[in-house]
């Protein structure tokens, strides 16, 4: 599957016309494995919302769209025994969405971490610790998923090692929260050997109070003090994750994932998974360079790359090494901003790479064929990343398009915009990240740059290459429908921020779809439904452009197909024998 980020943005293929009708042959070769008769069937290949058709018949046979039909009985012709159909006028059918930035690795590591995103207040947030600790033997580590953030408290701050000690005195404790920070118990310090006097690694803090002791808090390159003494599951144990995350997904109505921080050693995990059919959904893999720990010598980096086998944009259909990601600045405590933070005065976070290191390590990757994402959140990092990918470009004139990806982009400024625009740069923004993060940022950036983040309407009006995802296991769900929510009305929970950067729904949902399968290089296969395509789709109990804000804001589909095959159908829908409203004529 090439590269097709040479389109124009939003560009996509006609709405194929209907394929089949009352003659069509009705033998077991030209029968389709599954038809569906629904009350709509959006293509999403439309790049105009004035020009969308609705059609209510699609049959699958052999993991592609065979027919597309705008009659419920226009594709009749191709059952027979042994079709699965699903009969539901009530059910409204999408191509699958991609999450074009996420952390499925991370999202399958947490499967049995402390779950503490429902946690109220530190009351419950060290009760699920102290749960967790009354059944693990002393001295092993208890750690906790992280998509969580303190502000959801009602103490609005993270728990104190002290209290990490109370909850599970014969334990080390790991608190993880989002990608960028970690806090452990004092137990958890001693293991590391982290003192007062410990010196954190570059692009890395370790926060000391008062009297200039450790509090057990890390930000960013300083995780590996600690993370890098976590056993490790076993490697059945890693597969077993990612079966689970997987489904987790897909039971969103997600069929495919980008996976933005793939450690190289993890490679060979993906391939495992997909060879024991353990994942639900596609996956694209970004192998994270120089995130924890020092950066890596770049030519040392590739080669052992390749001794590994790992290449750019090897692999197949269900798994491809995208290419690599590398991390500029941090989250909300530690993005790289032109002015200082709100909550403190003088402090405009830090550059983890400079431009020319980032220029040279990266432009080398280039010259060896890997397509390079760069996390940039603040508006200092942005100008940053730019910097670097127009020296790549002036060196490498002849770089293809869709090499070089600015990954979130948060704090975007209009010239900033115009330039990634001119040097033909895609973005890919994940509002989940708007709304979880929204209390931490306006506490450290203030509510009118927080506002600012993420400027769609802008974005999309001014011809960028746009695609969307969720930044998970950050303090929101990846679910896509309260995604598409979020960038239809600019909620949040302080608020409306920013207003006049909505969009529409269809443009939210395309940004998930038909474009997000175009910024990951598979446009021509997938993201739009029509004949010859894969057949990655979603249905839903209502209808995603139609129904109400409050539907919309918690819509989850009720069966989701990737390549053919049922990867969430609790009701049996298209699963031959099962509940009603999928049969098996006989």
């Amino acid at each position: 599957m090439g590269s097709d980020m040479t389109q124009q943005p939003h560009a996509a293929p006609p709405v194929d016309q209907p394929a089949v009708g009352a003659g069509a042959r009705d033998d077991d070769r030209q029968n389709a494995d599954l038809v569906i008769k629904a009350g709509g069937i959006y293509s999403m290949a439309e790049t105009r919302e004035a020009d969308v058709r609705r059609f209510k018949a699609m049959a699958v046979r052999d993991g592609r769209i065979v027919a597309l039909a705008p009659g419920r009985d226009d594709a009749d012709g191709l059952i027979g025994e042994g079709t699965v159909v699903v009969d539901d006028p009530g059910l409204t059918v999408l191509p699958t969405c991609d999450d074009t930035h996420t952390h499925l690795l991370g999202a399958g590591d947490a499967v049995n971490d402390v779950q503490v995103a429902g946690a109220r207040n530190l009351g419950e947030f060290l009760g699920l610790i102290r749960t967790r600790a009354a059944s693990t033997p002393d001295g092993q580590w208890i750690v906790t998923a992280s998509n969580w953030l303190e502000l959801q408290l009602a103490e609005r701050r993270m728990p104190t090692r002290r209290e990490l000690d109370s909850a599970a005195p014969d334990n080390p404790v790991l608190v993880k929260r989002g990608g960028h920070n970690d806090l452990v118990n004092s137990m958890g310090l001693r293991l590391a050997g982290v003192t007062r006097d410990t010196q954190a690694p570059e692009g890395g803090v370790i926060e000391h109070d008062a009297a200039g002791e450790p509090t057990g808090r890390f930000e960013d390159s300083a995780l590996a003090l600690v993370e890098q003494l976590l056993p490790a599951p076993s490697f059945d144990q890693q597969v077993e994750g990612l079966r689970l995350a997987s489904a987790g997904y897909a039971a969103t109505g997600i069929g495919a994932v980008r996976d933005a921080a793939t450690p190289s050693g993890d490679v060979a995990l993906l391939r495992a998974a997909r060879d024991r059919d353990a994942l639900a959904v596609r996956t694209q893999a970004m192998v994270i360079v120089g995130f924890s720990g020092p950066k890596p010598v770049m030519s040392e980096f590739l080669d052992q790359l390749a001794a590994d086998g790992t290449r750019p944009g090897e692999g197949d259909e269900w798994l491809r090494v995208w290419g690599l990601k590398f991390v500029i600045d941090g989250g909300v405590e530690n993005a790289a901003l032109d002015q200082p933070y709100a909550n403190q005065p003088g402090y405009r976070g830090e550059l983890q790479w400079e431009p020319d290191e980032l220029a040279e390590a990266a432009g080398q990757a280039v010259r060896n064929g890997w397509k390079v994402g760069v996390h940039a959140w603040g508006d200092r990092a942005v100008r940053a990343t730019l910097d670097a990918f127009e020296a790549i470009l002036a060196d490498q004139p002849g770089t293809p398009p869709g090499t070089l990806v600015l990954e979130h982009a948060g704090l975007a400024r209009p010239d900033q915009r115009a330039r990634a625009i001119r040097l033909g740069i895609p973005v890919t923004v994940q509002y989940p990240l708007l709304s979880g993060l929204s209390p931490a940022l306006v506490e450290s950036w203030g509510q009118e740059r927080t506002a600012e983040i993420f400027p769609l309407r802008e974005w999309l009006d001014e011809g960028a290459v746009l695609s969307a995802g969720s930044d998970y296991p950050k303090p929101a769900p990846y679910d896509p429908m309260p995604a598409v929510w979020g960038m239809t009305t600019r909620q949040s929970p302080v608020g409306v921020l920013g207003p006049g950067h909505a969009i529409t729904r269809y443009e939210a949902v395309r940004l998930h779809t038909a474009d997000a399968a175009r910024f990951v290089g598979d446009g021509q296969v997938r993201g739009t439904l029509a004949p010859g395509k894969l057949a990655d789709f979603a249905a839903y109990p209502a209808d995603p452009l139609t129904c109400t804000t409050d539907v919309l804001a918690r819509l989850l589909p009720v069966l989701t197909v990737v390549g053919g095959r049922p990867r969430h159908d609790p009701n049996g829908l298209a699963t031959p024998g099962g509940a009603p409203g999928g049969s098996t004529p006989s």
